[in-house]
């Protein structure tokens, strides 16, 4: 038996080497393997619960009262240290559970996921949240690859399928429920409740894993790879720093913004560099040099961009330009989660009609538009557009996500589908880090701009206090009484979306028309459209596969 790694399961995924056959797994009872499986998604559940909490408390943890006073580059950051931990420290993980066990390596990352989760709670600082956030994201760093390759010891065959596709329920149950039940956390609680409801989580998964859970590992380790670690984790922090420090600057001349973008670029580019001098490196940049999956991989990076940078704005609007409360702005995004949860399965059958190009590419062109159609919110947008709005880009973002990742994977030789699972996630949580780098930077410069001229008749303390963000502006606005500058920090916000708006739907409007130059048949067809691994469009395994990596 052979172990996938990385957070999108799927039955194709196993380890890189074909010579290294892991020993069968003892035939578990049927009952508990279920209990297994229960436990494994309860863990799942955990990480996407935290993914999708942390947005609905931004608005709150800017306020100077109920949070923590804290400025967009702040806010960047404990979302963006988190993803960075998650992005860079991934494909050693499941290095460690070959050496060390998969269970050990599982309850390990929940326990560093929990105390972190407390840190998070109790934080003093925006500087505290920010490090706890990244412990955070190293313990899921080490949660979900642990968590796949348990999922693949305990099922075999047909099994295995079906166990994987219920598992990456976990996800769309995640989405819908964290944005509601931090929204009611916080009409209730202060802002550390939203970190503080993972603790029992943990507590109960780690029960069930030590009662259920056999401690598999490989007979051959894995080697680690402390250098791509460590290269990978300092360029793309030095490339986020100069990113958001352009925010705060509102220029890019600065040599506090420019010379560590540069940095980072020479660091990954080394980074680059050893990967393809190592032997059996954890992210093997040499599969990015193949057309479908390279492309493919671009095109889903350039996605999730655009998802962090516009689910950074939302945030901001429904909670701080529009005014709603934390619970109403969790019910709010419920149509994304939806839109996401039946996305997946339909795409897997427009999947079996068509091809893999003919629906993704246009999906993907359809996301673009529905972020660029952010442009057109103002202060007064009746809500039910909103929601529309929310469904559709939530439909068509899962008509792309599970089906293209699940088709790259299945694209490579079986043999190398491991390492290509550890690419595809990797360069998916970077997109991440620079879209909430760029977008939030974006933003910062358009609003201060934007805010400048009404702050003439505004005390010069005040002024300063505005600049920082509209959060800061409103809350001045109160302390001076001033609502003539709140009104004008709400339009300088939305102007601000606006301009953000456009830049996102071109970053993802690029990621749409390379994903279908990446998909184009290598040669003229002379039978049913091909899938990018040569199968029929309508092999019913790629539907299979595509509704496991959703």
């Amino acid at each position: 038996m052979k172990v996938a790694y990385g957070p999108d399961p799927s039955p194709d995924l196993f380890r890189s080497n074909p010579r290294v056959l892991m020993a069968e797994s003892p035939t578990l009872p049927k009952s508990r393997q279920q209990l297994i499986l229960a436990v494994l998604m309860l863990c799942s559940l955990l990480i996407w619960l935290d993914n999708t909490v942390l947005s609905t408390t931004l608005e709150t943890l800017a306020d100077p009262v109920r949070g923590l006073d804290a400025g967009p580059a702040g806010l960047q950051w404990a979302t963006g240290s988190y993803t960075l931990a998650f992005a860079t420290l991934m494909f050693t993980a499941g290095a460690l559970g070959d050496r060390f066990g998969h269970r050990t390596v599982l309850a390990t990352g929940l326990v560093i996921f929990a105390g972190s989760s407390v840190w998070a709670a109790y934080a003093g600082d925006t500087g505290q949240l920010i490090a706890a956030r990244a412990a955070m994201g190293v313990g899921s760093a080490l949660i979900m690859p642990a968590n796949s390759a348990i999922l693949m010891w305990t099922f075999t065959g047909p099994a295995r399928a079906t166990a994987v596709a219920i598992s990456s329920t976990a996800a769309g149950v995640g989405m819908a429920v964290g944005p509601v039940l931090a929204g009611l956390l916080l009409d209730h609680f202060w802002w550390g409740s939203v970190f503080l409801v993972n603790v029992p989580v943990v507590v109960l998964a780690l029960a069930g894993i030590a009662t259920l859970v056999p401690n598999f590992r490989s007979p051959v380790p894995r080697p680690l790879d402390p250098a791509g670690m460590l290269l990978s984790i300092s360029g793309l922090a030095a490339l986020a720093y100069g990113l958001i420090r352009a925010g705060q600057a509102a220029t890019w001349s600065r040599t506090d913004v420019w010379a560590p973008i540069a940095v980072g670029l020479i660091v990954l580019a080394a980074f680059t560099y050893v990967e393809l001098r190592i032997k059996a490196p954890g992210f093997d940049p040499r599969l990015l040099a193949q057309r479908a999956f390279g492309g493919g991989n671009a095109a889903l990076g350039l996605l999730l961009f655009a998802i962090a940078a516009v689910t950074f704005y939302n945030a901001f609007y429904l909670q701080g330009a529009r005014g709603f409360s934390p619970m109403e702005a969790g019910l709010a995004g419920l149509p994304t989660a939806l839109g996401a949860i039946l996305g997946a399965p339909l795409g897997a059958r427009l999947v079996r009609r068509w091809s893999l190009r003919s629906v993704s590419a246009p999906a993907l062109a359809v996301a673009a538009l529905t972020m660029g159609a952010y442009g057109l919110l103002g202060l007064r947008t009746p809500l039910a557009r909103v929601e529309i709005l929310l469904l559709v880009q939530g439909l068509s973002i899962g008509m792309v996500l599970g089906p293209v990742t699940a088709a790259l994977i299945s694209s490579l030789p079986l043999e190398r589908a491991g390492a290509g699972s550890a690419v595809t996630n990797t360069v998916r949580q970077a997109g991440s880090v620079i879209g909430i780098a760029v977008g939030g930077t974006i933003m910062s410069i358009v609003y201060r701009r934007a805010i400048e001229p009404s702050l003439g008749p505004v005390p010069e303390a005040v002024q300063d206090q505005a600049r920082v963000s509209a959060e800061q502006a409103r809350h001045a606005a109160d302390a001076i009484h001033r609502p003539a500058l709140a009104r004008a920090a709400d339009d300088a916000f939305i102007h601000a979306m606006h301009v953000g708006a456009v830049w996102i739907m071109l970053v993802a409007l690029i990621g749409a028309a390379v994903l279908a130059v990446a998909l184009r048949p290598a040669g003229k067809p002379t039978g049913p459209a091909q899938e990018p691994d040569g199968r029929p469009a309508g092999n019913g395994a790629g539907a299979r596969s595509h509704a496991s990596a959703a």
